[in-house]
């Protein structure tokens, strides 16, 4: 059997002697290099650097004595994977000290004595080389937890985009065009001062950007035709929901990848020039995220087939996306587009995976040695607290309880959500003996658990147990998922998970949950347009002769409040209004947050309806919120006028609306048929053009 490679030492010194009586006591194990000055050391350095597993080096040399070898070692960086043993008969103090500093491993005094130099060389390479395997174990863990969280967030949008009727790659393809994309405006440009953190955590946000779609009736996000102007309105609502859905996490309001899909849920249609959607915002006013996405939206958009169209090439996409026909972009954006686009096709192309490349844990290493104020262990611990919190994210969004089991010390450590579930602090010492932990089970389970974990072996290490824990008094189906971990022949410590299994309740009152995200507006807690509209539906479907009206409304100068005071006060300002309208309508009136600063009313009247729709008006309308006078505009229409349809009360006043903003705002009007010749509104979307591409959310073309 050929034998293993050999470690290779570079021996430094001016003196032939010491380096002959050096290579004597190493080269029965190792393969040796000479160097006779600091100098040509630095020269076998620079070719051979991967190659040396160790430098022994003198102190007192001339050209360049130990000291300057080490100095360039370090501006190099050579030392952080080169580690140096230093070998003098200088034995001050202080020139060890020094020698310390500037990153040496070991010291040995002269005369050598065979058997230390041997015993320091070995355990100096051992120590290293166990650096380097841990590292290297770190970041391939850190890149798994990567892609499970990928993964995770992956099967959370795919709901969504089954929904759609589309391919499933485009939650895919997203991500990864908008990894390129911020890999390639970093190269260009410091303007934005993304850190490869933050390319990470955009690109993986990017795959909620359409979250919102989940409230989205199906009808309308599979219409092979043309939208309607009203269906076009529902679909913009989307942002907004899917926005509100991510900031009702309070829990995790402050995690980076929260606050970055927050932003990119809800401003990814805006576009450059301010003719997009939610807010109007313009240029720089985009967070670069929101406007990353936006593009890789809408290129996948244009080269995937879709049910009202077909693909176009790369080359006609990249065309009519720098021609801007469809919306405008960032110019800096538009050229990394181009200068990356030999490479999207490759990019794109199904992968499977099979682990993490070489480049990437590279990568990432390289990552480790540029904390040079961080020794290797805190280097490793930041980095598994960042994964930790990371993963203990989605951990808490799946409701999945994460522990470690250590036998020596005998330790159970849980992840944050689990611990506090559980009813015990994160860290439990000797957990076997901790009356909470143990109440989970009853004797017989936990025996049973025991048992599954003694047949565990190196080869199969994982067990599952499906049994019934006790919590608040009740016992409810959970999975418990186990590996052990082994070191040598004994089993080192166990990590798991455990995670409901089967409990009829809790899946009723998650889909509750889920079904009032959908259906409701998270920042007003009023109906979202999509609910409102089944409901009112229902209810002229029910009683179709009685008499309904549908009132429009949105806030004067809105958009003042949010850029004198900050989208936050403008959100207060939403809310204020829309506690107003729930004091002030009925119990069975249906009122409903369109999107933005927009409402609408749906009542029944037998008669007077316009001193009821006066009353409702004044008492939102003209009151000062924290120095902001709430004013507003409004437009009705009556089933007398127009057929009991939805879509044709929306559209009728939604032109009465219109009519109110042509005259000066302030008030509000009741549609007649006179007024079928003004423009459509179309809310607070009344003045912006539809592109070809924006037509139904950025993916449909016109025509």
């Amino acid at each position: 059997m050929a034998s293993s490679k050999r470690q290779k030492i570079l021996i430094v010194d001016d003196s032939e002697m010491n380096r002959s009586i050096l290579v004597d006591m190493l080269e029965g194990e190792y393969d040796t290099m000479e160097a006779e000055d600091g100098l040509q050391a630095i020269g076998i350095l620079q070719n051979h650097s991967t190659e040396i597993s160790l430098v022994l080096l003198d102190i007192v040399m001339p050209k360049m004595d130990g000291f300057g070898v080490l100095e360039i070692m370090q501006r190099r960086h050579w030392i952080e994977t080169v580690p140096v043993v230093m070998i003098s008969a200088e034995n001050r103090s202080s020139r060890i000290d020094q020698a310390y500093e500037l990153g040496i491993t070991d010291f040995i005094s002269r005369p050598f004595d065979a058997q230390i130099v041997h015993r320091r060389v070995k355990n100096t390479l051992l120590l290293y080389a166990k650096q380097n395997d841990l590292e290297a174990l770190v970041a391939e863990q850190i890149y798994e937890k990567q892609q499970n969280s990928a993964l995770m967030v992956d099967i959370l949008s795919h709901i969504v985009e089954f929904r759609n009727g589309e391919s499933g790659m485009h939650v895919l393809h997203v991500r990864t065009l908008t990894e390129l994309l911020l890999r390639s405006l970093v190269e260009k440009t410091d303007q934005y001062h993304l850190s490869k953190e933050d390319i990470a955590a955009i690109s993986m946000a990017s795959s909620l950007h359409d979250i919102g779609k989940i409230s989205i009736d199906e009808k309308i996000l599979n219409k092979p035709g043309k939208l309607t102007q009203e269906e076009f309105v529902i679909m913009k609502t989307h942002s907004a929901i899917g926005a509100q859905m991510l900031e009702s996490l309070n829990v995790y309001h402050g995690e980076k990848i929260v606050k970055m899909a927050y932003e990119i849920c809800r401003w990814h249609h805006e576009r450059w020039d301010g003719r997009g959607y939610l807010d109007g915002l313009k240029g720089d006013e985009i967070p670069i995220g929101a406007q990353t996405v936006a593009l890789a939206d809408v290129y996948d958009a244009l080269t995937s087939k879709r049910v009202y169209k077909p693909a176009y090439t790369h080359e006609k996409a990249v065309e009519m996306i720098v021609n801007g026909e469809c919306g405008a972009f960032n110019p800096l954006l538009l050229s990394c587009l181009q200068d990356i686009s030999e490479n999207i096709a490759e990019e794109m192309a199904p992968k499977q995976y099979v682990g993490p490349r070489h480049a990437e844990l590279s990568d990432l290493l390289q990552d480790f040695s540029q904390h040079k104020e961080l020794s290797a262990s805190n280097r490793t611990l930041q980095l598994l607290e960042h994964e930790r919190m990371k993963y203990s994210f989605f951990a808490a969004m799946s409701k999945e309880i994460q522990f470690e089991y250590t036998k020596a010390p005998s330790m159970a450590t849980f992840n944050s959500w689990g611990a506090k579930w559980l009813g015990v602090e994160e860290i439990v010492m000797d957990p076997f003996h901790n009356e909470t932990l143990m109440a989970l089970l009853d004797e017989q389970d936990w025996q049973t658990i025991f048992e599954m974990l003694d047949a565990t072996t190196p080869d199969k290490p994982n067990a599952v147990y499906e049994c019934r824990l006790l919590h608040k008094g009740k016992r409810r189906w959970f999975r418990i998922v186990m590996q052990t971990v082994w070191e040598g022949e004994e089993p080192a410590y166990m990590t798991g998970t455990i995670g409901k299994a089967v409990d009829i309740h809790d899946m009723r009152t998650n889909l509750e949950s889920l079904e009032r995200m959908a259906s409701y507006d998270g920042l007003t807690d009023l109906l979202n347009l999509t609910s409102a509209r089944k409901q009112i539906e229902a209810r002229m479907k029910a009683h179709p002769d009685n008499n309904y009206a549908l009132a429009f409304f949105d806030l004067d100068h809105f958009k003042n409040a949010n850029n004198t005071y900050g989208h936050a006060f403008g959100n207060q300002v939403l809310a204020h209004v829309a506690d107003l309208l729930r004091q002030n309508v009925r119990d069975a009136d249906i009122a409903a947050r369109v999107g933005g600063d927009e409402f609408i009313i749906f009542l029944e009247y037998h008669q007077e309806l316009e001193a009821v729709i006066r009353r409702i008006y004044r008492s939102i309308s003209g009151g000062d919120f924290q120095g902001f006078t709430v004013s507003l505009s409004m437009g009705v229409a009556t089933t007398e006028t127009v057929d009991p349809i939805f879509t044709d009360l929306l559209k009728a006043a939604d032109q009465a609306l219109y009519a109110v903003k042509q005259s000066g705002r302030g008030r509000f009007q009741f549609f007649d048929p006179s007024l079928r010749s003004l423009k459509p509104a179309g809310g607070s979307y009344a003045d912006q053009s539809i592109s070809p591409i924006e037509s139904q959310d950025d993916e449909k073309p016109q025509g």
